[in-house]
């Protein structure tokens, strides 16, 4: 893997996480809120939901780079 490939694939993890996390903290919050979670458990319910969506969104934008780089 050439280096700029590598770091394709690295900024495509990074903008993918960064947008993840954004979607993932509104949904995040409106589900705290939605399914009435009590006190301070929102920080984390919102906190769990921004890093798993930030995650995912960026392990399958790193792979879509990845799979485009050959090209």
């Amino acid at each position: 893997m050439s280096n700029d490939c590598a770091t394709r694939v690295m900024w495509g993890f990074g903008v993918g996480s960064a947008l993840g996390a954004s979607i993932g903290a509104m949904y995040g919050t409106y589900g705290a809120f939605k399914h009435r979670v009590p006190g301070l458990f929102k920080i984390r319910f919102v906190g769990q939901s921004t890093v798993q969506t930030g995650l995912a969104f960026g392990v399958f934008l790193a792979a879509g780079s990845f799979l485009q780089c050959g090209r």
